[in-house]
This record gives structure tokens, sequence and C-alpha cells, in this order.
């Protein structure tokens, strides 16, 4: 199954690991469901992925981000002799879970307590994009138009707001 994107790359700029993340959860419909885990949302910017990681320790799970894609792989050590084993209902099998990252996404810490991993993440939006007022100058004389920034007006020390030109033709 594909999507076109053309309609919304018409109108939009820097979306083009969009059409990659929407292929990569496609394809993922059909993943394994082991181990199982939630993904909350635990603030503004910051989440928690908890993953049921029963019968491993810290030691056999393996985090690595890489490429904008959080890798959680679990390798099952060398098992206890615990006598015959009648039943098996935990499952001690090695797992490798792929999620994908936003942009200006981290991976801020993980623990583990009670057979749950948590994994906490965290967005930060960088100073570079965060809103920012562009001053818009005249052509024929370099000055700045104040009257695009509003929040200068009637406070002391501002200068002047100049009136518009308005042209003979």
């Amino acid at each position: 199954m594909t999507y076109d994107f053309s309609p919304l790359f018409r109108t939009a700029i820097g979306f083009d690991r969009l059409a990659q993340v929407m292929d990569s959860a496609a394809r993922a419909n059909g993943a394994p469901s082991y181990p199982p885990y939630d993904i909350a949302k635990t603030g503004s910017d910051s989440y928690a992925l908890t993953m049921a990681v029963a019968g491993f320790g810290p030691e056999d799970i393996e985090l690595i981000v890489q490429d904008s894609t959080l890798v959680v792989s679990g390798r099952v050590g060398a098992p206890t002799v615990e006598g015959e084993v009648l039943h098996r209902g935990i499952a001690r099998r090695a797992f490798e879970r792929r999620f994908a990252l936003a942009d200006h996404v981290e991976v801020t810490g993980a623990d583990m307590h009670n057979g749950l991993l948590r994994i906490t993440v965290r967005q930060i939006v960088p100073e570079a994009l965060k809103p920012r007022r562009i001053p818009v100058r005249s052509a024929e004389s370099g000055a700045v138009q104040l009257h695009n920034r509003p929040a200068e007006a009637g406070q002391p020390n501002a200068p002047e707001e100049t009136p518009p030109v308005a042209s003979a033709a």
C-alpha cells in the first residue's frame, strides 16, 4: 500500500521525511507484538514508553537511538536451572522493537522496576525553531518599518512610527 503525498508537498516545506515515516508505519502493521508496551504523554513535551520485559535484567536490554529511530532490544542470558519446566508461559525470547522519533526528540533516560522498562523521552525545540519576529526594512532608506511590531508602539524610548507615503502615479 502506498500513499500519494503530492498535494501536501505543494503547500508544505521540509516534510520530506513524512512519506518515509508513513511507509514504515504501514509496514509495521504486521510486526510482532512482543513485548507489549504503552506510550503515554506525561507533559506538554514529554513522553514515557513502558515495556513489559519480565525475565530480562538491565544487563539484557540495549537501547540505541540512530537516524531518528529508537531501537529497544533484549537478549536472553543463560537460563537458570530451576528444575524440569512443566509449562513455559513467560516468554524469554530475544526481541527488537523500533520506534520512530520525531525531529528534536531525545531519549532522556531509562529505568527498570518490577519487570517494566520505562524509557523517558522529551521533545526539545531548538532556539532556531522558536517563533521570532522578522523586521521589515524599507527598500529606499533601509530603515525598519515599525508598524509590523505592535509590541513597541506606545512604549517610552520607542522610535516613532513613520506614516506610509502615498505614491503619485
